[in-house]
């Protein structure tokens, strides 16, 4: 069996979370990655990471359009849009940039940057 690649192993976490599939994301990762959600929060660890997934102040699960994805070594960058639902504010779009560090064929760090659109 071939290995995924890095790319493939990207598009599955996105696709594990619009179906909100924590197996499918949690495949994608090491034991230890870190999701820093920056201006929101740092996850350490599969357990940290799988309680973000599906974070109570959301419903749903988000509809995310990746527009570009660019690699360079163990680097995998994906931009995009997106929309939610806020159980406070109802539906909203924002914009997202996930830098994927790798290690050993796996996600190891995830830095996310989301913002809110119009």
């Amino acid at each position: 069996m071939t290995r995924p690649t890095q790319r493939e192993l990207v598009a599955d976490y996105f696709a594990g979370f619009r179906t909100t599939d924590h197996r499918r994301i949690l495949a994608t990762l090491t034991d230890d990655v870190e999701w820093v959600i920056h201006g929101h929060r740092t996850t350490r660890g599969k357990a940290e990471f799988d309680s973000e997934i599906e974070n109570p102040a959301f419903t749903g699960s988000p509809e995310l359009d990746v527009q570009h994805v660019h690699e360079a070594g163990a680097v995998v960058v994906a931009t995009g849009e997106g929309r939610g639902t806020s159980v406070d504010h109802g539906p909203f779009r924002f914009a997202f940039n996930d830098l994927f560090t790798f290690r050993d064929g796996l996600i190891a760090r995830v830095d996310s940057y989301v913002v809110p659109l119009p």
